[in-house]
């Protein structure tokens, strides 16, 4: 017997695809704020998969990721159910910010309470309408202002399916991590969902490897629960090298104020005692070298020209574990 699923009073019918505009919540001038949920379903029964974006409105280039499965109906399950949500935090991606209108983190936010702040009404909606249906999320980040994540995998310990997908989906990095409290992911997990959460790019940027490494991740998840079959017209992104599992890794903050230069490549690996940077000032009197106190991967750098004394410069993935 097919299992009845409604979201938003919408019953979704098998071989079935539906645009469902939530409402829940309105500005200050009373404008009505909607967001779009794609929701499609196969004739045949199968898992449900959530992909979502935009948790935090600036980081566009997951966006463009559930975008390009939208446009070109990778969404269409062969079995089972695909639900999209390209911009989970409409409100944020309008005036292309992080939060909320009420200055609040969406991502802080979960699991929400019915009667809380905008932010936490908005989480509660979710996690009552959309994530109760689902088997498996892939949610899309990127790096927060100008730190350029390479794109990664990143997952909850203790957990051999979510590990076998994170392998699957094929990013270079893959990230045994922690739980933030009240984040989606960890909302989710608790839930009893399984959770790949993907970094990739800057805010307010859209890297086409990004995309594609993306994208291609979704359809190969896609193809290995069985919901649906890899396109044939699809040209996958494979990465040159290995992947590198790790759960531990370093933040390397500058030591000076000044103008900032890095001299290393996003993704390729590092030694300790290894330049990284050089900050000077806009004089030319001073500089002074960043080295890396640890040997690793590279797998985030600040793109901003200019920084100050303990701003974050590089991040750096300590490879520990057997892939």
């Amino acid at each position: 017997m097919r299992k009845k699923i409604t979201i938003l009073g919408e019953k979704i019918l098998p071989g079935k695809t539906y645009q469902i505009k939530s409402d829940i919540a309105r500005l200050h001038t009373r404008t009505k704020i909607e967001v779009p949920i794609i929701v499609s379903r196969a004739k045949e029964d199968g898992p449900c998969v959530l992909i979502s974006a935009g948790i935090h409105g600036d980081e566009v280039n997951g966006v463009e990721i559930v975008r390009q499965i939208v446009a070109n109906k990778y969404n269409i399950p062969d079995a089972g159910i695909i639900i999209c949500v390209p911009v989970v935090n409409v409100f944020g991606f309008l005036i292309k910010t992080r939060e909320f209108p009420d200055g609040k983190d969406l991502n802080r936010s979960f699991p929400g309470a019915k009667n809380g702040s905008l932010a936490s009404k908005f989480a509660h909606f979710f996690m009552n309408e959309i994530v109760d249906h689902v088997d498996y999320c892939i949610d899309f980040h990127t790096g927060g202002d100008t730190r350029f994540n390479y794109p990664q995998i990143r997952i909850s310990d203790d957990d051999d399916e979510t590990f076998s997908l994170a392998k699957i989906f094929g990013a270079k990095f893959v990230k045994y991590s922690s739980e933030r409290e009240k984040s989606f992911r960890a909302s989710a997990v608790a839930s009893g969902k399984k959770v790949l959460l993907y970094e990739g790019g800057k805010s307010l940027d859209i890297n086409p490897k990004v995309t594609n490494v993306g994208v291609t991740g979704i359809l190969n998840v896609l193809e290995a629960l069985g919901v649906k079959k890899f396109p044939a017209n699809y040209t996958p992104f494979k990465e040159t090298q290995e992947q590198v599992i790790f759960n531990e890794s370093k933040w390397i903050r500058a030591n000076a104020s000044g103008m900032y230069r890095s001299l290393v490549q996003n993704g390729e690996p590092i030694s300790k005692g290894d330049v990284i940077g050089l900050i000077t000032d806009p004089y030319g009197f001073f500089e002074r070298k960043i080295k890396s106190p640890v040997s690793g991967f590279v797998i985030c750098l600040n793109h901003s020209p200019i920084v100050n004394q303990g701003d974050a410069i590089a991040h750096i993935a300590i490879q520990n574990l057997a892939s």
